[in-house]
């Protein structure tokens, strides 16, 4: 019986010793977090996007109480959302321009000619390590939907060309469809980047155009029309984005082929007045008498 007890005693004492370390160690180690945060988070859309440059709304919330950040940093609230956090933080709102993903190709199936049919898992990705897919044009948009499926805010949609469209609306700018393009073509642009090459072709340009219709020909037009905007690079338009001029249409206005757009917020991608003009609706057929079939 003594030996119960003795065991029962020495457990008891066990018990308190530890009880009394961890609520020593709780006192000690305790961490204040500003009652502040839950509110904020509440506050916030939840959509987890990263577009703030942070991992999610929780850690933004943090950082807004912490004064690192404002709320306008956030370009998936609404404005209304954002002067409440703002007024409940007692800080000025900020601005941030809005940003959203670009896509560097207009070629859709029916402006742009494949070398081999693909049959096998639809994704771009699987398409992709079979030949480059089967496209002619080796920087081309496959068409098979990674970057709608991989979207998270119907942002995406493929249209009856295979060529995905972006809601500047929807667009988070979360970066979802940059990582799953296995050609690297789209990119994270603030809004006001309305002057956009629809291309990433590097060919010479009759080669390229004899590949995709709306494909960049390197022709120089747009960059004498606007020389301190434009330069022709590998074959290939660039714009400099860091001038001061990119509100101007003129770029595009010569562009044989529609290369070189402006991006609307509500009519979309816009060409030029003298681009060639595609009434095509049907898909282009594969040039299968030339070249291997990818399989």
């Amino acid at each position: 019986m003594i030996e119960y007890v003795i065991a029962g005693g020495l457990m008891g004492g066990v018990g308190v010793l530890l009880a009394a370390a961890l609520a020593y160690a709780d006192k000690k180690l305790y961490v204040f977090e500003d009652p502040r945060i839950d509110q904020v988070d509440s506050m916030l859309p939840h959509a987890n996007c990263g577009a703030c440059g942070c991992p999610g709304c929780r850690v933004f919330a943090e950082k807004l109480v912490a004064g690192e950040l404002k709320p306008g940093k956030c370009t998936v609230s609404t404005p209304e959302a954002i002067e409440q956090i703002a007024a409940f933080l007692q800080v000025d709102s900020g601005a941030e321009e809005k940003r959203v993903a670009r896509l560097a190709c207009a070629g859709g199936a029916h402006v742009a000619r494949n070398r081999a049919r693909y049959w096998g898992v639809e994704t771009c990705r699987a398409a992709a390590l079979v030949s480059g897919g089967g496209k002619a044009c080796s920087w081309g948009c496959l068409g098979l939907g990674d970057c709608e499926r991989v979207c998270e805010f119907d942002a995406i949609q493929v249209d009856r060309h295979g060529l995905p469209r972006v809601s500047e609306a929807n667009c988070t700018a979360c970066g979802d469809c940059v990582e799953i393009c296995p050609k690297d073509l789209f990119s994270i642009h603030p809004v006001s980047h309305r002057l956009w090459v629809a291309c990433r072709n590097l060919l010479p340009g009759d080669e390229a155009e004899a590949r995709c219709e709306v494909a960049c020909t390197a022709c120089g037009r747009c960059a004498a029309d606007a020389p301190n905007l434009i330069r022709i690079e590998n074959q290939l338009a660039v714009i400099d984005y860091s001038r001061n001029q990119i509100a101007t249409r003129a770029p595009i206005e010569r562009c044989p082929t529609g290369a070189i757009v402006w991006m609307d917020a509500v009519k979309g991608s816009m060409k030029g007045l003298e681009a060639k003009k595609i009434t095509r609706s049907s898909a282009l057929p594969v040039e299968e008498a030339r070249l291997p079939v990818a399989h």
